[in-house]
């Protein structure tokens, strides 16, 4: 199979990340909480407009990019899936995550830390996309057979057409389609990737 692999929220856990960074930040700055934490986007999950939140991605989004360890497992697993025969295609909206903010990361950076990353943390692959957030025409063009996605409105989108793993998070909770599986860890993926493959 060709199957396709989200970085933010897939290869890592940006729920626990916002939450844990974004807290801090608003807490610190305006005295703010967390008053919607199953919200996908961090100004709902705080309350704020989009150019405060702005603010925050441009204090923290490159240490997010270089820093973030990868869930665990995430590398074994992929391998495994590799030594299967499967391939690997990493489809990625990060070159356009902050279309109306490319200050606080160029593309070319932005693209540059994401391959040192991959690299550094041993993430197999065959090809990487850097796609528009709506992930649907990269995933039939480049004909991906199954996703793995966090994003609620990919996965809707994306399961009319493919197979999609979700990998579970509290913004995504109401993803529900006979064309979706809920994942839970690096190695449930591995195990329901075989469940999708029994069925073809």
């Amino acid at each position: 199979m060709r199957i396709g692999i989200d970085i933010d929220g897939v290869l890592t856990d940006i729920e626990k990340w916002i939450l844990d960074y974004g807290s801090r930040f608003y807490y610190q700055t305006l005295d703010k909480q967390i008053i919607n934490p199953e919200a996908y986007e961090s100004a709902d999950i705080f309350g704020v407009d989009d150019k405060l939140d702005l603010l925050f991605w441009k204090k923290y989004f490159k240490k997010y990019t270089i820093m973030i360890k990868p869930r665990p497992f995430a590398s074994e697993v992929i391998k495994k899936l590799k030594k299967e025969r499967h391939e690997i295609y990493i489809v990625t909206a990060r070159g356009n995550f902050f279309a109306e903010g490319v200050e606080i990361l160029s593309f070319k950076e932005n693209k540059k830390i994401t391959l040192e990353w991959l690299d550094k943390h041993h993430i197999a692959y065959d090809n990487i996309f850097f796609s528009n957030e709506d992930k649907l025409d990269t995933c039939l063009k480049q004909k991906i057979d199954l996703m793995i996605e966090d994003n609620p409105k990919n996965i809707d989108k994306l399961s009319e057409k493919i197979p999609v793993i979700c990998f579970n998070a509290g913004y995504n909770k109401k993803c529900h389609n006979k064309n979706i599986t809920r994942c839970y860890s690096w190695y449930d993926v591995y195990a329901k990737v075989h469940n999708i493959e029994k069925k073809d």
